[in-house]
């Protein structure tokens, strides 16, 4: 019997992960387990995007030959994520009039009422960028709202409100390449955020609403849920790294020690506690703001039952998770992984949860209804999908 197995690769401004998984038989249903992983300082990547091609191909390649020999597999097609400040999210809304003369609703109205919402994003905010997934929020029939798809329904008019989630073209184009260039095939692409989503939040987190924060070296993405979808995305060019650099002014400390101290490591040199605190506190406290001003805008702030749930390699910060919380006004947790995992393998913390999420993309790609989010990165367009129906855990 044939072996079902998918590789994830994300590209972070600090380090490469790949993370190689086959969906094994667990009773009566089938669960993902990692076989294996590859790791590599990330070189030629600032914020998230492609500075020096050579230098990232060279990293990319390391991370996967790591993975290859650990998993015992030869990687030929992987799902990549996209992050950085590239990044982003718009909501259109679109309206059209039924085509059918029995005014039922077929798959060319919600393909139409999709393609007039993508028109109306404004040219200011589309150019130079490419939709990576288009997500409908809300449907309308004749002006009352719909649950779900509208299909087969009957009415005169069709509105949809729609987010797309966007990112610079040829940054996405620049990351494709160096893939390639290491002999790898792009099955498919998907926004950083939203990978991390598959393996870090629950379904009751994304019902009840809850906002997801990634915490990378150099940015912080966050996804914003409710209804179990996804209804807003962004990335903000502040990371952890900051604070290493704030710790390295504030003690007068080489940066590696710093970053030792950052993550609560025993180091030779003595600080006071209570400046370091000052220190970490205060770039967090920069980091929750623009995340709570992103929030206040779209009209969610101290409005998400389910919280704030951190992710990504700056959650290994000690005070995180209070700081959070009293900054937002909103419950708070690191996020945790539940998986599989070979021992020989590192999948320690969240900093892995995008490439891993990428894998649960792979063994679901076909299956659009589980995933629930059409894919433009490609080029092609698929049919209207339904609202996300999130199958983890």
């Amino acid at each position: 019997m044939a072996r079902t197995i998918t590789a994830g690769v994300d590209i972070g401004t600090h380090h490469v992960k790949v993370v190689v998984a086959e969906m094994i038989r667990d009773g009566a249903r089938s669960v993902p387990r990692v076989i294996g992983t590859g790791f590599a300082e990330s070189k030629g990547l600032r914020h998230g995007y492609i500075i020096n091609s050579s230098d990232a191909i060279k990293s990319i390649r390391s991370a996967i030959d790591q993975a290859e020999k650990r998993s015992g597999v030869k990687i030929k097609k992987a799902y990549v994520s996209f992050g950085g400040i590239g990044l982003g999210s718009i909501v259109s809304n679109g309206t059209v009039v039924i085509s059918r003369a029995d005014s039922e609703i077929s798959e060319l109205d919600i393909n139409k009422v999709f393609e007039v919402a993508e028109s109306d994003i404004p040219s200011s905010y589309i150019l130079n960028r490419k939709i990576l997934h288009t997500i409908p929020l809300q449907y309308k029939i004749d002006g009352k709202p719909v649950l779900g798809r509208p299909l087969g329904m009957k009415g005169v008019r069709l509105e949809a409100k729609i987010l797309f989630i966007t990112c610079l073209e040829h940054h996405l184009n620049d990351m494709i390449d160096a893939i390639v260039a290491t002999d790898i095939d792009v099955a498919d692409v998907m926004a950083s955020p939203i990978a991390a989503s598959f393996v870090t939040l629950t379904k009751t987190q994304k019902i009840a609403g809850s906002v997801l924060a990634n915490i990378g070296a150099e940015t912080v993405s966050i996804v914003v849920f409710e209804n179990g979808i996804p209804i807003s995305l962004e990335v903000f060019p502040i990371g952890s790294t900051d604070i290493t650099n704030d710790i390295a002014l504030g003690l007068k400390i080489p940066l590696e020690e710093a970053e030792q101290i950052k993550l609560g490591g025993i180091t030779s040199t003595s600080y006071p506690r209570k400046k370091l605190e000052e220190i970490v506190s205060a770039r967090l406290s920069d980091m929750f703001e623009l995340i709570e001003a992103h929030l206040k805008k779209i009209g969610k702030n101290s409005l998400l039952p389910a919280g704030i749930i951190i992710t990504g390699g700056g959650s290994g910060i000690g005070t995180i998770e209070d700081l959070a919380k009293a900054s937002l006004n909103l419950p708070s947790q690191i996020a945790s992984l539940h998986l599989r995992d070979n021992p020989k393998n590192q999948i320690k913390d969240g900093s892995w949860s995008v490439a891993y999420g990428l894998c649960i993309l792979g063994f679901h790609s076909e299956d659009e209804k589980t995933i629930g989010i059409r894919h433009l990165a490609r080029g092609a367009r698929r049919s209207a999908l339904t609202w996300i129906r999130q199958f983890l855990p």
